[in-house]
């Protein structure tokens, strides 16, 4: 892949999927995903326009949609590591936008 393949990479998947810039980051520069180099990944999701705070809510509606989840253990599975990986400032919004 081209470097300046990247954000157009990185474009299509806020459209796709719920998920957080470091999420998207790490996607686009896996083996398993599209293998753009690590800094490649950054600058093209440094240069998208998404708004986090609404993939966030995104996010949480889904989560709601499988299971059941309290208010703070939903945002603990947005911010986690394992989870989604949005700060906490955005997983408090995805939260209460979806209703929590």
């Amino acid at each position: 892949r081209r470097p300046e393949q990247a954000p157009a990479a990185a474009a299509t998947y806020p459209g796709l999927t719920a998920g957080p810039r470091r999420g998207l980051a790490r996607e686009l520069s896996s083996d398993a995903g599209e293998g753009f180099s690590v800094k490649d990944a950054t600058f093209a999701v440094d240069h998208i326009k998404v708004n986090w705070n609404e993939q966030a809510a995104r996010s949480a509606r889904s989560y709601l949609e499988l299971t059941h989840f309290s208010r703070a253990g939903l945002i603990r599975q947005l911010e986690s590591d394992s989870g989604e990986w949005f700060t906490h400032k955005q997983a408090v919004y995805g939260v209460t936008k979806a209703g929590l």
